[in-house]
């Protein structure tokens, strides 16, 4: 299956990743780069308040780790009037932000923008992908049939740190659809999942519900986090919650989605 990745790459020839740090686009950039070189491959991080400044710093440190030619760059999704409303499109209004931000760098370079999104993404409510490839960009992962799983054997076989590291979604995807997004939103709730990362969680999402914090952890840490519920509680509440709660059916992704 790495071999059909690497094949997709070379017909591609020159790419631009989109840079999350996830354990995808992490794969993707690292198998661009040993297949590529760095001449040809340019790994470029969306940088704004929906980027967890925690996620953003480990971009940095696996580009120097991997020598990948690394470029941070500024993107204003709040200045977009429709992703601010927060609507079930939000995400292509991200997406449509973040091609304005990283296509004019890859045609500079002759070359193709390329985002992580693998076969068990096609599945989801995903309006950022048709955004995406409305613009130009392709799915190598997809192109190699590779699913979620297989991306983290793959890269666990090649020794990448990132092989397990939790899924960590656009902060906004914790709020529900029709209430804003705002700054001073994405800046708690990435505070709350931040101290929890710290207390040891490591699967954490911090659903927002105005003053109402939903925290989700994975099943098996549920009885760990009413154990430590003082800690926890604590630790929301300095971002700015009034009240917290523990979601007992455990981490879901997207599960603020549409059904």
């Amino acid at each position: 299956m790495i071999d059909l990745l690497r094949g997709r790459l070379r017909e591609l020839d020159r790419v631009a990743v989109a840079f999350s740090g996830g354990a995808d686009s992490a794969f993707l950039a690292w198998v661009a780069h040993d297949t590529l070189g760095p001449d040809r491959v340019l790994a470029v991080t969306a940088i704004s308040p929906s980027l967890a400044p925690e996620e953003a710093a480990d971009c940095a440190a696996l580009a120097e780790e991997w020598g990948l030619r690394w470029l941070p760059v500024t993107t204003d999704e709040l200045a977009r009037p429709g992703y601010v409303a927060n609507g079930t499109d939000r995400c292509h209004h991200c997406k449509t932000e973040l091609m304005d931000a990283v296509g004019p760098l890859a045609a500079a370079e002759g070359a193709t923008v390329v985002l992580g999104v693998n076969v068990d993404d096609l599945g989801d409510h995903r309006p950022g992908q048709q955004a995406a490839g409305e613009r130009g960009a392709v799915f190598p992962l997809v192109d190699a049939g590779f699913t979620k799983a297989a991306v983290r054997q793959a890269s666990r076989e090649l020794g990448l740190r990132t092989w397990d590291k939790p899924a960590a979604a656009c902060l906004a995807s914790r709020i529900p659809y029709g209430t804003p997004v705002t700054v001073t939103t994405l800046t708690g709730v990435g505070r709350a999942e931040a101290t929890l990362h710290r207390l040891g969680f490591g699967q954490v999402r911090v659903r927002h519900h105005g003053e109402v914090a939903r925290v989700e952890v994975e099943l098996g840490d549920l009885a760990e986090v009413v154990a430590r519920r003082d800690e926890v509680v604590a630790a929301v509440k300095a971002a700015g919650y009034r009240w917290v709660t523990l979601d007992l059916e455990g981490f879901r992704s997207g599960n603020l989605n549409p059904i």
